[in-house]
């Protein structure tokens, strides 16, 4: 049986190898010419291409290894089907589960793997990315993000903000500071809430403190209502901070969340892309799991392009699906654990579903 469960991994990896390859090709090359006129428009270095490509590969595997296990698994059973192997393996009394066994086992290692990989390394991976992307290629401004705010200076002023949703176009626990020339504070602007109109951010409560310079001593306070805040960025730069999340790991995020629940803030986003973190390597075991049924239903009817275009077919369904739950999540429709592992649940169901009408 060892001798056969080498068989069948040799022929899984060879296969597997070619289709992350393919992916990861595919994928690079159209990221890289979306992007390429930043590259040339910013004189970019040749250290600039290796820092993207090099920090692009670990992504792009991440996003596309349930896809390629999907389409490995389809074409692994269907080509052993094709060639009546799957049909003389049962013949000599070997289960179909004996069979899929160390494929799933396989597959099973590939999840933890990607799960490690998403904690460890990807965070870092992608800091690297939006560093070369937003600030140095596009010229923005550094912007500095803690576990639960954005920090940014512009000019004289270093501005905090606690939480950003742009979806909302709203900011929340938004701080200005205002220093003179010799780098003291002067003046302090504090809003519970920032709505933007257009134009700039409105802040239906305000308040101001303004200090000695020389001292620190508090000077006035007042008090404002619907008042323009003094932030000149627009609404589309806090979507781009909004997806920094990529940027932290599991741990990261719970941290993030609890402490914005602390303090009174929304974190459903937070918690949402907290469990996308764990629920997602695992779609590599439902991807395997689902491909069974669909390579042994054709057996020697199986073709490559079948195959392929069968598994591309699943791997659209299952974005289209995952992104329409994730946005219920990020609205709070749902509970964030329920928007992570819906969609592997349903398709978990289907493959089993399929697989008793397999062995029928």
């Amino acid at each position: 049986m060892k001798k056969l469960d080498l068989f069948l991994l040799k022929y899984f990896i060879n296969i597997l190898s070619l289709s992350v390859a393919a992916f990861v090709g595919i994928y690079l090359l159209i990221d890289f010419f979306e992007k390429v006129d930043d590259f040339i428009e910013h004189h970019a270095t040749a250290t600039d291409y290796f820092v993207f490509f090099g920090n692009s590969i670990p992504f792009i595997i991440s996003q596309i290894l349930p896809l390629a296990i999907l389409t490995t698994m389809v074409l692994t059973l269907g080509g052993l089907s094709r060639t009546n192997e799957i049909t003389a393996m049962r013949a000599c009394g070997i289960s179909l589960w004996r069979i899929v066994k160390p494929l799933m086992a396989f597959t099973i290692v590939l999840s933890f793997c990607l799960l490690l990989l998403n904690e460890f390394a990807l965070p870092w991976n992608n800091k690297q990315l939006n560093s070369l992307l937003k600030v140095k290629l596009k010229g923005k401004q550094q912007v500095q993000l803690t576990h639960s705010e954005i920090w940014y200076r512009s000019k004289n002023k270093i501005i905090n903000i606690a939480l950003a949703k742009p979806q909302t176009a709203q900011l929340q626990g938004v701080t200005v500071l205002f220093f003179d020339d010799t780098q003291r504070i002067e003046k302090r602007l504090d809003a519970d809430l920032a709505s933007y109109d257009g134009t700039g951010w409105l802040a239906p409560n305000l308040t101001e403190r303004k200090f000695d310079c020389k001292t620190g001593d508090l000077l006035q306070t007042n008090e404002f209502t619907n008042k323009i805040l003094q932030i000149d960025r627009d609404l589309e730069s806090f979507s781009e901070h909004s997806n920094f999340n990529n940027e932290l790991n599991f741990q990261q995020l719970a941290a993030m969340a609890n402490k914005l629940e602390r303090e009174g803030y929304d974190s459903t986003r937070q918690r949402v892309d907290m469990h996308n973190r764990i629920s997602t390597p695992f779609t590599c075991l439902v991807m395997g799991f689902l491909g069974v049924p669909f390579a042994l239903q054709r057996g020697r009817n199986s073709n490559i392009a079948l195959g392929i275009g069968l598994s591309l077919g699943i791997g659209v369904l299952y974005f289209i699906l995952q992104s329409l739950v994730t946005a219920f999540g990020y609205a709070n429709a749902v509970p964030p654990f329920i928007a992570a592992w819906t969609t592997n649940f349903i398709f978990l169901l289907t493959g089993i579903w399929l697989l008793l009408n397999v062995n029928k």
